[in-house]
């Protein structure tokens, strides 16, 4: 197996590399093989010395053609210098995403070397798969609020006069209602979009996060939670803090909505001021936490993760993914833990401070 010998003292030997490599020689014969090679092909590096590339790697692309007669790198046009990235199928129907690159002494020349590169298509998998549960779960939530606004206005306008006001304001109060959770959802979706990408826009004005909290609290008991189920404990002199405040309202009631869907118990609201220490300046801290199983400790890294929900109780899965990617936003950071009833407890932390005009 060859060795290479950069700049200085740095040497780097083929298995050092993270994807996989096949070199092949002016002939077309395997001069080199490194261990992710052989790991992705199935083949001892050993044994692909010396065997013609096209029989070491018997590649064929979607349609089952064999891609190196396609290709045909030794005797095609000579201004070619090399093969982008592209999935191509190994024996047994095992894809990997293939790149060549055509060494040439002098443009136009004969090839005199072949490296390829291999890489597993595992992550880009991962990507689409989590694409299509995305799709699936959007569509998921759409169909019931959009069945439910559809059933009611066909209703109230093939029978309007046969109801009493009080029914057609039930009615009407359902149909709001669902084409809030529709709203909400596609804003989730642009959030998620938005976070992804690094574009969330984050609009700072002064905020009080005690009566952020309180107002959160009221519009759960607004729409039937238990206000009994709620405990408000709130400093009594906090930082003064520069944020969006319809940011933080999202992250408090996506907090306080996964206590209510996935907790039980008591949920308590803690709001403090955090003191600063060597890795933080002076900032505000929300801690909401419930009385309910908790988190088991082997999941708690995928929490803050899209599509994770912590139990069969419905959801997106986006909300915890939405509060990480604001906090964060802010300059902030989030935690999750066990609380001391036994459930699960959500720390956030925002940092202090206003603009000088402020002040």
């Amino acid at each position: 197996m060859e060795k290479h010998v950069g700049a200085g003292e740095l040497e780097l030997e083929p298995d050092d590399l993270p994807d996989g490599l096949v070199i092949a020689d002016g002939l077309g014969l395997v001069i080199c093989c490194n261990a992710e090679a052989g790991r992705l092909t199935g083949l001892p590096p050993a044994e692909m010395l010396g065997r013609p590339v096209d029989h070491a790697l018997p590649l064929e692309d979607p349609d089952g053609r064999p891609w190196w007669q396609v290709t045909d790198p030794y005797h095609g046009l000579s201004t070619r210098n090399g093969q982008p990235e592209r999935n191509l199928l190994l024996p047994g129907g095992r894809e990997v995403l293939v790149t060549a690159r055509y060494v040439r002494k002098h443009p136009g020349g004969p090839v005199s070397r072949l490296v390829v590169g291999l890489r597993s298509t595992e992550a880009r998998q991962r990507v689409e798969r989590s694409n299509a549960e995305l799709i699936a779960t959007v569509a998921h939530e759409l169909r019931s609020p959009l069945t439910s606004i559809k059933g009611f206005t066909a209703t109230m306008l093939d029978k309007w006069d046969r109801f009493t006001d009080e029914q057609k304001r039930l009615m009407l109060q359902t149909v709001d209602g669902d084409a809030d959770r529709v709203t909400r959802l596609i804003t989730d979706l642009l959030d998620v979009s938005r976070i992804d990408s690094g574009r969330l826009e984050i609009r700072r004005q002064p905020v009080r996060l005690d009566e952020a909290a309180r107002r959160q609290v009221k519009i759960l008991v607004n729409n039937g939670a238990p206000a009994e189920r709620f405990v408000l404990r709130i400093a009594p002199e906090l930082p003064r803090l520069w944020a969006d405040p319809d940011k933080i309202d999202q992250v408090l009631g996506n907090l306080l909505e996964n206590a209510l869907r996935h907790g039980e118990g008591t949920i308590t609201i803690e709001v403090e001021p955090h003191p600063p220490n060597r890795t933080r300046q002076e900032g505000t801290a929300v801690t909401v936490s419930d009385q309910g199983s908790g988190i088991p400790q082997d999941v708690v890294h995928r929490v803050f993760t899209r599509f994770w929900r912590g139990s069969g109780r419905g959801g997106t899965g986006l909300g915890l993914y939405i509060v990480k990617g604001i906090v964060e936003a802010h300059g902030g950071t989030v935690t999750v833990g066990r609380s001391s009833g036994g459930g699960a407890r959500f720390r956030f932390i925002l940092p202090a401070g206003t603009p000088a005009f402020l002040a």
